[in-house]
């Protein structure tokens, strides 16, 4: 049976994913900005910035949060993915009040999201060369 913690992680880091998107939708309200501007006050780009970064950054997280999760541990897995999350919420915090202070949110997810591709690797090679 396919473990829930690996798609709780994926359903949270979707949920925050959507928050970041309705967050653009209250700062293009609040600064001014109608759509499709993408340019206004820094507040409003680095409102912006949170939702975009983190869609580009979910397309490398989920694929490395599966494979580990399958070819390493899925608790493990969604541990790291927690991680990433927190690490997210860090960089939104952060940049939401100066794009100096997303640092730390940023170090957080980036390592955990390379300790998930370096794992899946380690893992899918084990797999495939020792145990198969």
């Amino acid at each position: 049976m396919l473990s829930p913690w690996p798609t709780l992680i994926t359903l949270i880091a979707l949920i925050f994913y959507f928050w970041a998107s309705i967050q653009v939708g209250i700062a293009r309200a609040k600064y001014k900005v109608p759509a499709p501007q993408t340019s206004g006050p820094p507040e409003f780009e680095r409102t912006m910035r949170v939702h975009q970064n983190t869609l580009e950054q979910l397309v490398f997280f989920l694929p490395v949060l599966w494979i580990f999760s399958l070819y390493v541990d899925p608790r493990w897995g969604a541990g790291l993915g927690a991680g990433w999350i927190l690490g997210r919420i860090l960089y939104a915090w952060g940049y939401y009040q100066a794009a100096e202070k997303r640092g730390p949110g940023f170090a957080i997810a980036s390592l955990s999201a390379l300790v998930l591709l370096l794992g899946s690797l380690v893992g899918v090679i084990w797999q495939t060369f020792f145990i198969a």
